[in-house]
């Protein structure tokens, strides 16, 4: 199965983007250009798209983009820092769904006909709310390098800090044993994790349209 079609490969580019632009964004407000000097803070695709994570994403429907530097180092407050640079992923991703839906509300109450090009829309609509709710549900997965294990480095406290560290140096071990118990023995965990977090928000999104 292949998701080259142009809705998706949109869809998906606006959705990494915006996601990674958004990390080094939050990064340089609370001061540290690190991002920003690496020519991250941009909505090029170019700049933050990851070879084997595009593939992926095309041919499997699952992908990443390059991870955006940030320094916590320049911070006063490293671990609010690092929960709050995280943070901004997931929520770039939930105001593009929002966003989305309210556009398509918009296209639907002014009754806006594009002609031919009405299936393309409606899949991109289709396809931008999807990725975006599924990445950033996937990224809340508090298991490292995902966002969620850097969200919660704040709420961490002191006394624990180095069974967490070695519990993130364990995360892409765990991560990687968790896609292939779901490719291959069809375990249904991220799936269930994603359907857990994205199925109130649509709740919540459909009373919008």
């Amino acid at each position: 199965m292949t998701f080259l079609t142009p809705p998706f490969v949109i869809a998906m580019l606006t959705a990494l983007t915006i996601h990674e632009c958004s990390h080094g964004l939050v990064a340089w407000w609370l001061g540290d250009p690190t991002a920003r000097n690496e020519g991250r803070l941009t909505l090029n695709p170019l700049a933050h798209l990851d070879l084997m994570g595009t593939v992926m994403f095309l041919f499997v429907g699952f992908g990443w983009a390059k991870p955006v530097p940030v320094d916590p180092r320049y911070s006063a407050h490293p671990k609010r820092f690092t929960t709050l640079t995280a943070l901004a992923g997931p929520l770039s991703n939930l105001l593009l769904a929002i966003t989305t839906v309210l556009v398509a509300k918009l296209v639907i109450y002014f009754h806006i006909d594009a002609g031919v090009a009405n299936a393309f829309f409606v899949e991109l609509f289709a396809d931008m709310l999807s990725l975006n709710l599924g990445l950033m549900a996937f990224n809340l997965l508090p298991i490292a390098p995902l966002d969620g294990s850097k969200i919660l480095t704040m709420f961490i406290p002191a006394r624990l800090e180095l069974q967490y560290e070695d519990f993130l140096s364990k995360g892409p071990t765990i991560l990687l044993f968790l896609l292939l118990g779901e490719w291959i023995l069809n375990l249904p965990i991220l799936v269930g994790w994603i359907t857990i977090i994205v199925h109130p928000v649509l709740l919540a999104l459909e009373k919008l349209l």
